[in-house]
Formats: structure tokens, C-alpha cells, sequence
């Protein structure tokens, strides 16, 4: 695999004409894949990739069972911390499990329409559940079985290699680290976490590049961008949207690794694990690219068993997001409706959001800054808002900035990885002040002002 710290090597280890059976789910898998997710085509006269075709069917098939089964979804979510006692495995863990409870209360309410007149008011709750958690729901165990054909069978440790070049002196990170970056921007963060976590444990990663990792590298998926991008009707730009973030998001994580406090974090292995660096690729590129994919696809499991277990974690991933959203996302949005803390904390963002010319350059400040509590909420502010290029460089910046605590802060903490909340604090205001800065002209390049 990519990551392995034997990559430099496999010219000498790997026969170089021992090939896998099956060489054809190479191509076959990751050319599907490629086209589920970035591929636009028209269908009856809506232009989106072919995964919001299908998620748009399967949820019209479903028809109004579908409230339920997401109901189902959120109360499994809320219980499976309880039930494998990991609510107590911290402070925060605990507060989050109980935020979970209320995330069922008010997915209970809005299914059953019961609760108070101010919950169902179209802009709040009803928006939150019909626009956000049932497209998620629905759009992230389906999109996890695709995401299977394209980080199965060789692709991601293909394209690894290829880019183990540049990784060291762009990001200050292994080459290795390609295969997480990029499998965190097709599948999950909490999966990226998860390789990152294992890899620092292994010392395979310092805890400074671990670190680079997770808050440059672990953020929301396509599938998830996807919702960002329906919310603010925007899909008619979803390619340019989607390599536009992608851009940005490395080009910030580039700049971020030299500043306080990611620069200053210890440079050492974990205390108890044997040094690992990386073997680098010097020579024959494309033919060390192309052993590692064979070598992947040597070990890779039949397609059904990965598409099951796809699901599986997929599943297992929205129901651990879809309360949090309910609940961290419904008080971020009444504290953003009913109260000026989100107005005042926007003031931080509204000097640059004035110089930057911004439309409405306080809602766009606001915006911006409301993405700390969950990463949607930016979405919410500016959705309907008569600016392409606002609801655009919102649309970037709710997924670059990276940090938000309804759900990545957890998952950062629960690691080892040695980031303190105050460094989440510092580096997600980093990461949403360089995200403005340079989205924002190339935003009036591409739609106008």
C-alpha cells in the first residue's frame, strides 16, 4: 500500500511482471467510481453527478417512510454510545452523547409534528431535517458504497505514489500521507482520522505531521460536499465547485503548516512506538506507482464483501453524525436567529469580508464564522442569497476551514494525536481567513460579482 513505509523498495521486493488476477477491477472499479461522483450527466432535465441521481431516486421510492427510517438512524446513533459506554470515555464525548438526546427529541418532534410552534418555523427545524439530515442519511451509506470501488482496488495508492513527491515540500508531510488526504476527500474524515491515528501509534507519522494530517488533510467528503452544494443551489457548478475546493483546501493546509501553533507542535514519533520513516521513490515512478496498485489489488476483498462492509461504515458514520447535526446544528442556528453572538463573533471576519468585497459582507462574516459549531451552518445563512459568488465562497469555506466541533473535534480528540482545543480554536481561524482570501477573487473570475 501507499503508505507503507516499504514503497520505495517495491522495485526490488515486487516481481515486476507479477500480476494480479482480476487486473481488469483496476480499471473497471476506479472508472466507475470516477464516474459516480464526478462525472455530470442530465437526467429529465436535472444536470448532477450520477450518486444525487440515484440518492434522489432511492429517496422518491421510499417516499414518506423515509422520515423513519432517518428517525431509525438517529436513534441508533443515540443510543450506541450509551450502550458501548464510550459517553464516559471523556468530557467531551460525554457532552456530545447527551447533545445526542437532544438531537432524538428533536428528530422526534419534527417526524411526529409535536413541540413547540418556533421549531417548525420553514427556516429551522423543517429546513434542517427535510434539507440536511435526510440528504445526508440517504447520501452517505449510498455514497459509501461507491467510494469502495474507489479506494479498493489500487487507484488511491496509484496516484499515492505519483504525488510523493511534492507532499514533503508543499505539505512537510511523508508521501505516504497522499493516500490519507486523498481518501479523507472521497470518503471521511473520521475515516482519514482513523488512518492517521493508526499511523502516528505505528510511527509511521510524527505527532507534528500527524497533526498536518488532521486538520489540513480530514476534511468532509464529496458526498458531503454534495449537500453543501444542493443547499446553496449550486450544483449547476458542481466541477468548478469541487476542484475549486480542492484547491483551496491544500493550498490553505500549505500555508497553515508554516505558521503557529501547527509549526511549533513536537516533530517526534509516538513515545512508544519504533521510528518508521519513509522510504522515498527516487527512481522508475510509474512503474512503483503501478506495482503498488497491483500489490493493493492482490489483497483486495471480492466486491461484494467490500460494498457490505462500505455500507456498513457508512451506516455506522450517519448515525453517529445525524444527531449531532440536529442538535449542535439547531443551537447554532437559533443562536444565529434569535441571539448577536454569531453577528459579534462575525465582526472577527468582517474587516476582511468589507476589503474582499464581498455581497452583504457581514452575512458573509457571520457565515463564516458560524462554521465552528457545524460545518453546514455557513450553507444555511447565505442559502437564497441573490450573489452566485457568495453562495459560492461560502460554499468553499464551510468545507476548507475543516475544524467544527459538532463533529471533527470529537473525533480529533478521541485520538492520540497531540492537538489541543485551543490549537483546533487558532488553526480553524487560519483556515477560514486564508480560505476567504483566496477564494473570493477567483470566485468573481468564474460567476462575476
Amino acid at each position: 500500500m501507499a503508505n507503507d513505509p516499504t514503497a520505495g523498495r517495491l522495485e526490488a521486493d515486487a516481481p515486476e511482471h507479477s500480476t494480479p488476477q482480476g487486473i481488469w477491477r483496476f480499471f473497471v472499479y476506479s472508472l466507475l467510481g470516477i464516474f459516480m461522483f464526478f462525472i455530470p450527466v442530465n437526467l429529465a432535465g436535472k444536470e448532477t453527478i450520477p450518486l444525487d441521481h440515484l440518492v434522489g431516486w432511492i429517496t422518491a421510492l421510499l417516499g414518506p417512510s423515509v422520515k423513519y427510517l432517518i428517525l431509525g438512524m438517529i436513534l441508533a446513533g443515540t443510543i450506541y454510545p450509551f450502550a458501548s459506554g464510550r459517553w464516559k470515555a471523556s468530557r467531551l464525548k460525554t457532552l456530545f452523547a447527551f447533545l445526542n438526546v437532544l438531537g432524538l427529541a428533536t428528530g422526534t418532534a419534527l417526524v411526529f409534528n409535536v413541540g413547540p410552534a418556533w421549531l417548525f418555523d420553514a427556516d429551522l427545524g423543517p429546513f434542517l431535517f427535510d434539507k440536511l439530515v435526510v440528504p445526508v442519511g440517504m447520501v452517505v451509506p449510498i455514497g459509501a458504497v461507491f467510494l469502495a470501488l474507489l479506494v479498493g482496488y489500487g487507484l488511491m495508492e496509484y496516484v499515492g505514489v505519483l504525488v510523493q513527491p511534492v507532499m514533503r515540500p508543499v505539505w512537510r508531510t511523508p508521501g505516504r500521507s497522499a493516500v490519507d488526504a486523498v481518501a479523507s476527500f472521497v470518503g471521511s474524515y473520521s475515516l482519514g482520522l482513523l488512518i492517521t491515528d493508526r499511523m502516528y501509534q505505528a510511527g509511521k507519522y510524527t505527532g507534528r505531521e500527524a497533526a498536518i494530517i488532521a486538520t489540513g488533510f480530514s476534511t468532509v467528503s464529496v458526498t458531503f460536499m454534495l449537500i453543501v452544494a444542493k443547499t446553496l443551489d449550486i450544483m449547476h457548478l458542481w466541477l468548478p465547485y469541487f476542484f475549486l475546493t480542492f484547491g483551496v483546501t491544500f493550498l490553505v493546509t500549505a500555508i497553515a503548516v508554516r505558521l503557529p501553533p501547527l509549526s511549533r507542535i513536537p516533530d517526534d514519533y509516538f513515545p512508544e512506538a519504533a521510528a518508521q520513516p519513509e522510504v522515498k521513490v527516487t527512481s522508475r515512478r510509474f512503474a512503483t506507482a503501478w506495482n503498488e496498485a497491483m500489490q493493493m489489488l492482490r489483497t483486495a476483498p471480492k466486491l461484494g464483501a467490500n460494498i457490505r462492509e462500505n455500507f456498513k461504515d457508512g451506516l455506522l458514520m450517519a448515525m453517529a453524525i445525524l444527531p449531532s447535526i440536529l442538535s449542535v446544528g439547531l443551537l447554532g442556528m437559533m443562536l444565529a436567529r434569535f441571539t448577536p453572538v454569531f453577528d459579534w463573533l462575525g465582526y472577527i471576519f468582517y474587516p476582511l469580508t468589507w476589503i474582499l468585497g464581498l455581497p452583504d459582507p457581514l452575512l458573509a462574516a457571520k457565515a463564516s464564522a458560524v462554521g465552528i459549531a457545524e460545518m453546514f451552518l455557513p450553507a444555511t445563512v447565505v442559502a437564497g442569497h441573490e450573489s452566485d459568488a457568495l453562495r459560492l465562497v461560502i460554499g468553499v469555506v464551510c468545507v476548507s476551514a475543516i475544524i467544527f466541533f459538532s463533529a471533527l473535534v470529537p473525533c480529533i480528540l478521541a485520538t492520540r494525536i497531540p492537538l489541543k482545543v485551543w490549537h483546533l480554536l487558532v488553526i480553524w481561524f487560519q483556515r477560514v481567513a486564508l480560505s476567504l482570501l483566496i477564494t473570493t477573487p477567483i470566485a468573481y473570475l468564474m460567476v462575476g460579482r
